[in-house]
């Protein structure tokens, strides 16, 4: 490949990686401290980028400044499900795999109704919208403006998390439940408002990618499930409740997607498949598991 085509697909790479690794970090949140492994966490993305496109076509509102109206709309959204329906199934479980094997179930669900009624409200159609467009060259290959600001906003937003996670006091009660949530508790953790903050958190982060994916593509009300199982893969790829794992496992695949799609389009599905497929049987901790 000459240098324009490294360009473009290392460019290409990172920017969906960079949706791939918030996406990822939500879930790997929500599954690693909240033991909910979230099948609707696509849909959150979907609402992230149609409440974006809303916003846009009806009141010119600029998809950044969506950023910090739909973001901490589906975080309160998230947050309330934890509250109630979660909260609900952990009491009624008598222990946590049950929970586990129960939340399953309630998040498939949860996926249909949020999908339909999407389906509904916006019906299949593709939908999208133009917002800086204007090109720009990169050691003579050219990229859409907004795919660069996309990036550079998903590197920032996931390494402020990070920083979130691991400097503050939050961080670390968040941290502490994920390791021993009995011990966080007997130290005045409140166990129940921090595994609730982190279905928030990952849904959060699930909808802050939503606006910044629908700044690039066009967005259906069903593109929910697909990011849902490549998130999955990214947080084996990474490692189960690594958030630095899944930042960089987001990173990874979507570069290796872009290379394979480079030589041939139809199989970089198949290769995400493949690379679960190995990690699961070569190093199902993945990364940066232990």
């Amino acid at each position: 490949m000459d240098l324009v085509t490294v360009l473009d697909v290392v460019i290409g790479g990172l920017l969906i990686g960079g949706i791939y690794a918030l996406i990822a970090m939500g879930l790997s949140l929500q599954y690693g401290v909240a033991r909910v492994l979230n099948i609707s966490h696509g849909e959150f993305i979907m609402l992230g980028a149609f409440g974006t496109w809303l916003l846009f076509a009806t009141f010119d509102i600029n998809p950044l400044i969506s950023l910090v109206i739909v973001g901490p709309a589906i975080f309160v959204i998230g947050f309330i499900l934890h509250r109630t329906l979660f909260r609900k199934l952990s009491k009624s479980s008598p222990s946590v795999a049950v929970f586990e094997g129960n939340s399953l179930l309630a998040t498939f669900g949860l996926l249909y109704i949020i999908q339909n009624i999407a389906i509904i409200i916006w019906s299949t159609s593709s939908r999208g919208y133009s917002f800086l467009a204007s090109p720009v060259n990169l050691g003579g290959a050219i990229f859409a403006t907004n795919r660069l600001v996309t990036l550079g906003f998903a590197l920032g937003i996931g390494l402020a998390f990070y920083i979130f996670l691991a400097r503050t006091r939050m961080g670390k009660a968040i941290r502490a439940a994920a390791q021993d949530p009995s011990a966080a508790e007997l130290m005045g953790v409140n166990i129940n408002r921090v595994l609730a903050l982190c279905f928030g958190f990952g849904a959060l982060m699930a909808g802050l990618a939503g606006v910044l994916y629908s700044m690039c593509f066009s967005i259906q009300a069903t593109m929910g499930l697909g990011f849902t199982v490549i998130a999955i893969i990214v947080v084996v790829l990474g490692g189960l409740g690594s958030i630095p794992g899944s930042f960089i496992g987001g990173f990874i695949l979507g570069i290796i997607g872009q290379i394979v799609t480079h030589y041939e389009p139809s199989l970089s599905l198949s290769a995400y498949y493949l690379i679960f497929i190995v990690m699961l049987l070569v190093r199902p901790t993945g990364i940066f598991g232990k």
